[in-house]
């Protein structure tokens, strides 16, 4: 009979950092009181794992001068979804381990089983979380195209790796790696010690078989990734999917990227079908000028590399409580606040004694500052009850001395409101020379202080 030696040991559940005893305070993240303890049970795993990497067709890795070692090969797996193929740099790198994180019900794993569905090569899906049954629902709801994937319910992750190395797919797919276990630690499912140890066996699988490996994580209440900060720096490309589950609008966001940009998003609206993509969503996200109503403004915004017209929507009244509400929707709080300050301070506009309320309208999120000049303007339109022009648009980000400061990439902003036929736009006039010897199918006015706002759009 063989005994077991178990070994105690703590974790922080806030970065995952570990200490032989408990701590009050974390020496790695300064937090308080995130110490957990885990019983952490290894025996013989080595050899156990050596067997998994021979069978897997592993070489020698010996060290060599950087001289000799030959550059990567940059060749792509096309995932056949445009939006998912943006934001990975151009498609899927071989070899590479990607988390793609975001709330419960979002569509991360609609988004995965469509794209196994829908890529030309062998697919390994497996799923902790759904039966075979449940899978094959949503496939058929998807619609069933590629007939090499394959579906995989367990949740040992060295069962998963074995009949990985019998099947040989091209991409493997786990949902999600909270619900994987290793036999060799003695923990539940979702603890930060075998999400540690799964995770890095998923990544030495990768990079030793020239495998892709999708992980779906789940997020925590302050919306990050639930797990270790660890986790994060092991994966090569995080992927936020974010969105609002009462709107069909999702965003999918790069976080990191160490084979491409993590400026680029991918747009999807969600239907009875899946994910469609959204190649234009500046369209879809501005609504129709029917009726002449106060309060709104189209701001020319980026979204990573994309420009992306939106339409801001608020709405001030009267306050009848003691203290006045804020309220947004798609935008920082705190930043509506400073807004607000900036307007009473050098407009003298009576918004302290008012009621405001913020959306960004079609459900998403927006932190590119270019939409405070748009911001603003819906604020004021409010406040006066003057309609703005559709046919308008707004890109500044506005400076708490009032002034309105130039964005990045201001041409592509025009451009994209000329092609949608926007007939003028607002910019900063600040280091505008090159912009006001140019020819845009569009007005361009020029504006450097909120002052200048009030008197060409208000008065």
């Amino acid at each position: 009979m063989n005994n077991l030696k178990v070994k105690t040991t703590f974790f922080c559940t806030n970065c995952g950092a570990e200490s032989p005893k408990w701590i009050g305070k974390c020496s790695s993240c300064g937090e308080w009181n995130t110490y957990t303890e885990e019983v952490v049970e290894k025996k013989s795993q080595t050899q156990e794992k050596e067997k998994i990497w021979k069978s897997a067709k592993s070489e020698k890795i010996i060290p060599k001068k950087l001289d000799e070692v030959g550059t990567l090969n940059t060749s792509r797996i096309n995932t056949r979804d445009n939006e998912l193929n943006r934001v990975l740099g151009g498609g899927l790198v071989q070899g590479s381990i990607i988390l793609v994180g975001g709330q419960p019900g979002i569509g991360k794993s609609t988004l995965l089983l469509q794209m196994a569905l829908q890529i030309s090569t062998r697919v390994l899906y497996v799923s902790g979380e759904e039966s075979e049954e449940q899978i094959k629902m949503r496939a058929n709801r998807i619609g069933n195209q590629n007939k090499e994937c394959f579906v995989y319910t367990d949740i040992n992750v060295h069962n998963i790796l074995k009949e990985a190395v019998k099947l040989e797919p091209n991409v493997i797919i786990i949902d999600s790696i909270q619900t994987l276990v290793s036999p060799y630690i003695d923990s539940t499912p979702g603890s930060i010690s075998q999400v540690k140890e799964c995770t890095g066996d998923l990544q030495r699988f990768a990079k030793e078989t020239n495998i892709p490996v999708f992980i779906i994580g789940h997020i925590n209440k302050e919306g990050g990734i639930a797990g270790p900060k660890l986790l994060e720096h092991i994966v090569d490309v995080v992927l936020q999917f974010e969105g609002d589950q009462h709107y069909a609008y999702r965003i999918l966001r790069t976080l990191k990227n160490r084979f491409g940009s993590t400026d680029e998003i991918g747009i999807y609206a969600m239907d009875v079908h899946g994910l469609k993509e959204i190649s234009n969503p500046s369209e879809l996200l501005i609504s129709p000028d029917d009726d002449q109503l106060s309060g709104s403004a189209i701001a020319a915004s980026v979204e990573g590399l994309r420009p992306l017209l939106i339409e801001t929507q608020a709405l001030v009244s009267p306050s009848i409580y003691g203290t006045p509400q804020r309220s947004a929707t798609g935008f920082d709080l705190r930043r509506l606040s400073m807004l607000l300050a900036v307007l009473e301070k050098r407009c003298g506009l009576p918004f302290g004694q008012n009621d405001v309320f913020l959306n960004i309208a079609g459900g998403i999120k927006v932190t590119d500052p270019s939409i405070d000049l748009a911001v603003v303007a819906a604020l004021i339109s409010s406040l006066h009850d003057i309609h703005i022009s559709k046919k308008v648009c707004f890109a500044g980000e506005v400076g708490l001395s009032g002034e309105i400061r130039p964005v990045s990439r201001v041409e592509q902003r025009i451009q994209e409101a000329a092609r949608l036929g926007f007939e003028l736009i607002f910019i900063s006039g600040y280091k505008s020379e090159i912009l006001s010897k140019k020819n845009f199918n569009i007005e361009v006015k020029m504006l450097s202080r909120i002052d200048d706002l009030l008197r060409d759009v208000f008065a």
